[in-house]
């Protein structure tokens, strides 16, 4: 098989950008690594498309390696033939090469294997060939064998017809064909077996295999799973078997109603249990990989969500009985102030009246910018205390105050982590809570880092997916916005580190260490000095690291070492002065580089069209944040409630989360509206993706509101 012509063909890539790409991943390089410093060799091709490359790239190596496994066991047991060889040359699936071997498999003791114990095989054989003109109920009477336990004709018989029906279901043309009769005519059937809400639409539900959408399919199992439900595979029986009989019955005779009957059971007792399997299988998978698919893009539009810079911010985890765990945190993410505030209901008057006097003391005294609430238990009572606060405060002392709701998912997870006992020892539990929600608002990434992205809450079905698949593509994800986005190397967290190509959570722990011994990192080659962090890891690293204190200021940028040279003859070559190139005033550049003559750069430095271009982009701004140019979160500074909703609102919001069916959006009334993919566009809309993605701002229209059962039904159509 060849691979490359498959992945070109499956991925519309050219075949030279797909040897390029596996060339690279062979010799150890890492997608982010490639994504950004192989431009020329891939076409420039992205990140995603670089995993989902190299994930086909295992699995067809995977199959290759299991049709020459399967070539061989079947030749070693002599039964190799040219037709066969062809088959496994044309197998697609390794469920298809499992098929062809499936005649060929050393077998338990099946009825079949005891027939054949029993001398019935060539009895079998005479049935299926239909070419004999003598009884076949006399010649039966040859194969009784009392010795054997076949103690007539019609028990020979019988017993033959367990090998036919064997011989039929370890046909591989035979299960492709029913397998795709069951996808395409087959019905998933779903009836109740215990009583539970949660699935009430399913209770008596049918639809068509092949039309059941992947987040129905996770819903129907987890059902299942617990027991709320049962689901079967309704095949098109009648289809199957005919079909079956009109390729294996060649004529009418003795032998019709022995054969009709092997059909029946074969299908019955041996084909059916396993192609339902093999769907109901197949149905999970792709299910899995649409939900994967949709938790990681929510995941990254998360993660990559711009940073509220330079403020000093509030973080407030609402709470009723326990409080509301209050932090302070300065621009840099250093806690400044902490508390606990008795603002919510049940607290008592008297509490209140001193919490909020706490709070106000807190707001003033660390010059706080933004309040940054956490939108879990309490959020809407404590997004009334805080309103009326910032109203207070703007009257009495002139200060400008804001407000955002900030998703708290996944705060407690870190609160009782390793991770922040390390870094808060002396600090209560419930207050580094306080702490991540104040910081996520800062830098998401590098506060999002710190939780399994399984916690974050992004997702639909997360825990019904296969948790390694997740894990692999979360981590993916991961790898790629910390990449994208690069670190300081004198103040990032080992954590945060340990997302960076070609450093583990080993290297990482060496860098902060050598950080703590040493000092700060005064240039990236620094980074050699480092306990395991060889050549081959900076390569893969270096350009993802950033130094604000170096004296080079390249060090400052992603321009990888291997192209610093370039770098400078760029610069030198496009005319800046000795102070231009001190102070860093190359905003012109783009301008300069045209004038000079872009060919002529690439002819001079050897650097590759895109290269260049990217080279350029960092020589202009050097610490640049590629999510500065990404629209921010929605600052508030008064509140709305849902009875305070009318239909035909237009308001802005937030896509909290994004599911196959549509998206919810915060609008600000501590209860998110969904936008059904019917109102995202007045397009047809195949993925609400395609539209939206977590983070992003919008503007919708009000449709419905629901008070008794808090839901609100959102429109993006019709609004321009």
């Amino acid at each position: 098989m060849d691979i490359i012509e498959i992945l070109s063909g499956e991925l519309k890539i050219s075949k030279g950008q797909i040897e390029s790409t596996i060339k690279l991943i062979d010799e150890g390089n890492t997608i982010p690594f490639i994504a950004r410093y192989r431009k020329e060799a891939t076409g420039g091709l992205d990140d995603t498309t670089l995993r989902e490359l190299s994930d086909r790239l295992s699995y067809l190596r995977n199959l290759k390696d299991r049709k020459e496994e399967v070539q061989r066991l079947i030749e070693e047991g002599g039964n190799l033939t040219e037709e066969i060889t062809a088959k496994l040359r044309d197998a697609k699936t390794i469920t298809e090469v499992d098929d062809i071997y499936r005649p060929f498999r050393p077998k338990k003791r099946t009825r079949a294997t005891i027939a054949k114990e029993k001398g019935l095989e060539p009895l079998a054989e005479i049935i299926i060939s239909q070419s004999f003109n003598f009884s076949l109920k006399e010649k039966a009477k040859e194969f009784i064998d009392l010795d054997k336990g076949v103690e007539s004709a019609d028990e020979a018989i019988n017993l033959a017809s367990d090998i036919i029906a064997e011989t039929i279901s370890d046909n591989a043309e035979y299960r492709k064909r029913i397998r795709n009769l069951t996808f395409i005519n087959g019905k998933i059937q779903t009836k109740c077996s215990e009583e539970n809400p949660t699935y009430k639409m399913y209770y008596d539900h049918i639809e068509y295999v092949k039309n059941i959408l992947g987040h129905r399919i996770l819903a129907v199992n987890r059902g299942e799973k617990e027991g709320a439900l049962s689901v079967k595979v309704i095949a098109p029986e009648d289809k199957i078997e005919a079909f079956l009989e009109k390729d294996i019955i060649k004529r009418e005779g003795e032998e019709t109603p022995i054969l009709k009957n092997a059909i029946k059971d074969s299908y019955s007792r041996l084909i059916a249990p396993s192609i339902e399997r093999e769907i109901r299988s197949e149905l999970k998978e792709k299910a899995e990989e649409g939900a994967i698919k949709v938790f990681s893009k929510n995941l990254k539009a998360l993660l990559m969500q711009s940073p509220v810079k330079g403020k000093v911010v509030m973080g407030f985890d609402p709470g009723f009985r326990t409080g509301c765990k209050i932090a302070v945190v300065d621009e840099t993410g250093k806690v400044l102030d902490t508390g606990v505030a008795y603002v919510t209901d049940g607290s008592g008057e008297r509490k209140r009246q001193e919490s909020k006097v706490m709070l106000k003391k807190m707001l003033i005294d660390n010059k706080v910018e933004i309040i940054s609430l956490g939108n879990g238990t309490a959020s809407r009572e404590s997004e009334i205390i805080i309103s009326d606060m910032i109203r207070e405060i703007e009257k009495e002392e002139g200060l400008k105050l804001h407000y955002v709701v900030v998703s708290e998912a996944g705060a407690s997870v870190y609160s009782a982590s390793s991770l922040a006992a390390k870094e808060f020892p002396d600090m209560d539990v419930s207050l580094r809570g306080a702490v991540s929600i104040g910081r996520r608002l800062q830098d998401p990434l590098a506060e999002l880092v710190k939780i399994d992205p399984k916690s974050i809450g992004v997702g639909q079905y997360q825990h019904d997916v296969t948790q390694k698949r997740l894990d692999e593509a979360l981590g993916g994800v991961v790898e790629d916005c910390v990449n994208k986005v690069g670190v300081d190397l004198n103040t990032a967290s080992a954590q945060l580190l340990s997302h960076i190509a070609g450093i583990n959570a080993s290297i990482a722990k060496n860098i902060v260490e050598y950080r703590e011994e040493t000092g700060k990192f005064i240039k990236r080659k620094d980074l050699l000095k480092v306990k395991r962090l060889g050549d081959k890891a900076f390569k893969q690293c270096a350009g993802f690291l950033r130094i604000s204190e170096s004296n080079d200021f390249l060090d400052n940028t992603s321009v990888h070492p291997e192209s610093y040279d370039a770098s400078r003859k760029i610069i030198d070559v496009l005319g800046y002065t000795d102070d231009e190139k001190k102070n860093h005033e190359f905003t012109d550049i783009d301008e300069r580089a045209k004038k000079y003559g872009i060919r002529k750069i690439l002819e001079e430095t050897g650097l590759g069209e895109m290269t260049l271009e990217d080279i350029l982009k960092e020589i202009k701004k050097p610490g640049r944040d590629v999510r500065e140019s990404l629209e921010g979160p929605v600052f508030m500074s008064n509140i709305l409630e849902m009875k305070d909703l009318k239909p035909g609102m237009i308001l802005k919001g937030t896509v909290r989360n994004v599911a196959d069916f549509g998206a919810f959006v915060d609008i600000g009334v501590h209860q998110d509206g969904l936008i059904h993919i019917s109102q995202l566009s007045n397009k047809l809309v195949k993925h609400p993706l395609d539209i939206v993605k977590v983070s992003d701002v919008v503007d919708v229209k009000v449709v419905e509101i629901d008070l008794e059962r808090k839901r609100i039904a959102l429109s993006m159509r019709d609004l321009a």
